[in-house]
């Protein structure tokens, strides 16, 4: 199935094996991503850092299996944008991309501000814009020469933070062996019910889902996969089943190895548990993991994907036409990577000391699009093209919609008021698209209906 049968023409370069797209996902959701956020999750989940991880997984995997089956019916690179649009409705989509997009815009900023935090203890004579600005350009310029270079310097990034994880595990269990920590591994980390309320797990699990965030975007490669039809379905799943497994195993023995410490900082708690386990050393090498990971790996996963949303949007007028313009030598959107990089700059500058803030207005929109997400495949699959699989197009989707709300229910207020703001703006701006298209469409002297 190609993008001509859509109205498209095919612009990208189509170079991503099966294999790039699951280092792609991996890379966008950073295996050692709870390294920056622990200290968050295990404040709000009192401990059971585990179950916060666990719940997010689960309300992934749902979401994950939406991907999939959308992906296959309609390989586009505007992902949940051009899902929604074509599966529920038109107006729909351009809300799903405009909550998406809320995601995509603001994740680069926050993770080039927690790696500004990690360097912070190390070098704390150089300001956290000069941080920023080197990131940002870094990062722009990478995915602007093309997939196929960002492909291969994934792989080198990817190893380095698997080898990491590995010496964290490693020292760690030999650290609870020694009698560290809780001395063992225990059921608190996922269960303990002396602190156990609905409440507070969903507020931690708002948090715990950020590290998730990132498999969705393979999606938006669809028009630059090399590989089957499926390829992009297939790398969505095994990619989250991958990352969450990791995340598990890492929480599970961090949160354990925790027990009895006071953390001075939720932002660097991590660190203090990685000096516990293996000293200095470790830290620094967790630190400097953090660094490469989310200001170089994750954030240009999060530019790349960013740039075919809005590339798609623009593709179909919904933004202005100059972002759908495509680098005539690296088939890249170079416009688009080069806006985002800009406002990735400017948010960054703004929440550079509201770190918390920010990670949950960026999951608001990701969970919002997912919720129309999973109505839209309800909606194309199980009723309009009556598939009859009740259980993977309706039951599916369905329970992925349950958990995702009761996650958003969970979320701080400033993150609901400023997600409602981004959705009462991308409202407006829709309505003025729409009588725009109609003034266009009506002859002249004669007012639209």
């Amino acid at each position: 199935m190609s993008v001509e049968q859509f109205g498209y023409e095919d612009q990208l370069d189509r170079a991503l094996t099966l294999g790039d797209l699951i280092v792609y996902g991996m890379i966008f959701m950073v295996p050692i991503a709870p390294f920056a956020v622990f200290g968050f999750v295990w404040r709000d989940a009192k401990g059971m850092v585990a179950l916060a991880y666990l719940i997010g997984l689960t309300g992934m995997l749902f979401t994950a299996l939406s991907y999939a089956a959308m992906s296959r019916a309609f390989p586009l690179a505007g992902s949940v944008y051009a899902y929604v649009q074509r599966g529920l409705h038109e107006t729909a989509g351009f809300l799903a991309g405009w909550l998406i997009l809320l995601d995509y815009i603001l994740i680069p900023a926050l993770l080039y501000l927690f790696s500004a935090v990690a360097l912070r203890p190390l070098l704390p004579g150089i300001p956290a814009w000069a941080w920023l600005v080197g990131f940002v350009a870094f990062n722009a310029g990478a995915n602007v020469l093309g997939v196929r270079f960002t492909a291969r310097l994934y792989k080198v990034l990817l190893a380095l933070e698997l080898l990491t994880l590995a010496l964290f595990v490693t020292f760690a269990a030999l650290a609870l062996h020694d009698g560290d920590g809780a001395g063992r591994l225990t059921l608190a980390p996922l269960y303990d019910p002396r602190v156990f309320s609905l409440t507070t797990v969903a507020g931690a699990t708002s948090i715990a889902v950020l590290s998730f965030l990132g498999f969705d975007g393979i999606s938006t490669l669809s028009e630059e996969s090399a590989g089957a039809h499926n390829a992009v379905a297939r790398a969505t799943l095994l990619s989250l089943v991958l990352i969450g497994a990791l995340f598990m195993l890492q929480t599970w023995i961090a949160a354990d190895l925790a027990q009895g410490m006071h953390f001075r900082s939720a932002a660097t708690a991590f660190y203090d548990i990685a000096a516990r386990a293996g000293g200095p050393g470790l830290r620094l090498a967790a630190i400097l993991a953090i660094v490469i990971s989310f200001g170089i790996a994750n954030a240009m996963a999060a530019q790349a994907a960013v740039s075919r949303i809005l590339f798609a949007m623009a593709r179909d007028r919904k933004l202005p036409a100059a972002l759908a313009a495509v680098h005539p030598r690296f088939k890249t959107p170079y416009v688009s990577t080069v806006l985002v990089a800009g406002v990735s700059l400017l948010v960054g500058l703004f929440f550079d000391h509201r770190i918390d803030d920010l990670s949950r207005v960026v999951n608001f929109g990701a969970l919002t699009s997912f919720a129309l997400l999973h109505l839209a495949v309800a909606y194309h699959h199980y009723f309009r093209q009556r598939t009859g699989a009740w259980f993977r197009h309706l039951i599916c989707p369905l329970a992925g919609l349950g958990v995702i709300l009761y996650v958003l229910y969970g979320m701080s207020p400033v993150a609901k008021i400023l997600g409602g703001s981004w959705i009462a703006l991308g409202v407006l701006y829709y309505l003025v698209l729409t009588v725009r298209a109609r003034n266009r469409a009506s002859p002249a002297g004669i007012p639209p209906a």
